[in-house]
């Protein structure tokens, strides 16, 4: 677990250029599939110069039906544990990969407020990014209001593809 505080824009300009040339770097594709962030993952990355080279494209699955329909999320798994788990954001990781044929995907899931969702605090958030070595997810517990968790949860996305595509083998 790993507990965050707020972030800014260049943050996530530089997060989203170190992500790219990571992709670059290793001949990685790369997509999301967003629940709590809407797209501003995908947005970040397609605002580095050159990021055509890696990104391919994004799914936003707010609801279940999405989820379900588009990335293949078990509905058995979300009625069990609810949209804001490990198992779900792997799901959708693993799932935008396939949907998007990526090398590298990445997914957010989690609970911005006001309110708790699924039994689960405000603040929590799950990233999971799926590439050809496995998937893994982090869990976050961020402080702020709905619009800073959001935009952290962004960077932390950002920093884990980065990370993901760093220790990655080169795309075959």
């Amino acid at each position: 677990m790993e507990r965050h505080e707020g972030t800014n824009d260049s943050d996530q300009i530089a997060a989203a250029r170190q992500a790219i040339v990571a992709a670059v770097d290793r001949g990685l594709t790369l997509g999301t599939a967003e629940s709590l962030t809407g797209g501003s993952v995908a947005a970040a990355l397609v605002s580095v110069p050159g990021a055509s080279e890696a990104f391919e494209g994004a799914v936003v699955s707010y609801s279940h039906a999405v989820k379900t329909r588009t990335l293949g999320v078990p509905a058995e798994l979300l009625e069990r544990v609810g949209a804001v788990d490990a198992q779900v954001a792997e799901e959708m990781a693993r799932g935008a990969r396939r949907a998007l044929g990526v090398d590298v995907a990445v997914a957010t899931t989690g609970v911005a407020g006001p309110e708790p969702h699924d039994g689960k605090p405000v603040g929590t958030v799950f990233v999971a990014v799926a590439g050809p070595g496995g998937t893994s997810s982090t869990e976050l517990h961020l402080d702020g209001d709905r619009a800073e968790i959001r935009e952290q949860s962004v960077l932390a996305a950002l920093r884990d593809v980065t990370t993901h595509c760093r220790h990655s083998e080169t795309s075959q």
